[in-house]
């Protein structure tokens, strides 16, 4: 099973006690009316765990969506459920959400609105090029797919390279030495996991994993590359 998640950097200065007491109890409770049928929606923060430097928590959502049956959009309530974890390191707190980067991001923005009352709290992180491109050196055999950026390539933004012998491939040292990595598919040398990483902290994993699996893999091998 495919796991998608994104990180995200808190931008101000806060607290653990009061992070937490932002988060746990959070509910919100939204009417939805088609033609005759009503349905109430729930946003709400739950299962909240405290550790030295973790929070971690399930974030969940209703939505209506649309089913197409015998002729006719059918209304149908969906809950999505996504786990989300602060971890305090030193000097700065990261927020990992296990979710598509999309999805992911609304969920930073309701976070920053429901800690600070406002948007800007959280942000995306920068992961620079040199540290991936540190994470790829580690294990160059197993890097299957690498975007560069910055080639100086007139109105091309990104040049990929895609296959099982990258490192074989004198495109690859070309490339590396004209732009930065972007985005990159590689297998992690010490847990083996597949991963595709980019600079703004999307990390997707590849082979079977839980989130509590995929949150401890991230804070062990790409919070190190975050600054």
């Amino acid at each position: 099973m495919v796991l998608a998640g994104k990180i995200f950097k808190v931008r101000e200065t806060i607290g653990f006690k009061t992070l937490a007491k932002n988060l746990r109890g959070y509910r919100l409770t939204e009417r939805f009316v088609v033609d005759s049928e009503e349905f109430e929606l729930v946003t709400e923060i739950t299962n909240i765990a405290e550790e030295e430097y973790r929070i971690s928590g399930l974030y969940s959502k209703d939505t209506v969506t649309f089913v197409y049956y015998h002729g006719r959009q059918v209304p149908t309530p969906k809950t999505t459920e996504t786990v989300f974890r602060f971890t305090a390191r030193r000097g700065d707190i990261l927020l990992t959400i296990v979710q598509e980067k999309w999805a992911a991001k609304r969920i930073a923005y309701e976070f920053s609105r429901i800690i600070s009352g406002r948007a800007g709290f959280i942000g995306e992180v920068d992961i620079p090029p040199d540290a991936l491109k540190s994470f790829h050196e580690e294990n160059p055999a197993g890097t299957k797919v690498s975007f560069f950026e910055g080639m100086g390539y007139e109105n091309i933004e990104k040049i990929s390279l895609y296959g099982p012998d990258l490192i074989e491939a004198n495109l690859f040292g070309d490339y590396a030495s004209r732009g930065n990595l972007w985005y990159i598919v590689a297998t992690s040398k010490k847990y083996g996991h597949v991963v595709g990483i980019t600079r703004n902290g999307n990390v997707v994993m590849f082979d079977k994993a839980t989130p509590k699996e995929y949150l401890e893999y991230v804070e062990e091998e790409i919070f190190p590359l975050i600054p």
